[in-house]
């Protein structure tokens, strides 16, 4: 999601990285804001994706997301 709103820097209390993206829900508590490829590893951790295959995923999302910005 794009917004022409600079966000703030936060830290993910899971990956423990800095970012600035718009950030996601996590869903193991439906509270807690984590950055958006923990989110992504959330979501498809329920399909049944496993860790190898998540990371090979957000690979190419951070390719077709870096040539829109």
């Amino acid at each position: 999601m794009k917004t022409n709103e600079r966000q703030p820097e936060r830290i993910c209390p899971i990956c423990g990285k800095a970012y600035r993206a718009v950030p996601a829900l996590s869903r193991k508590d439906g509270q807690t804001l984590i950055c958006p490829d923990c989110g992504t590893r959330e979501a498809l951790t329920t399909l049944g994706i496993e860790p190898d295959e998540q990371e090979k995923i957000l690979a190419v999302m951070h390719k077709f997301m870096d040539s829109y910005e």
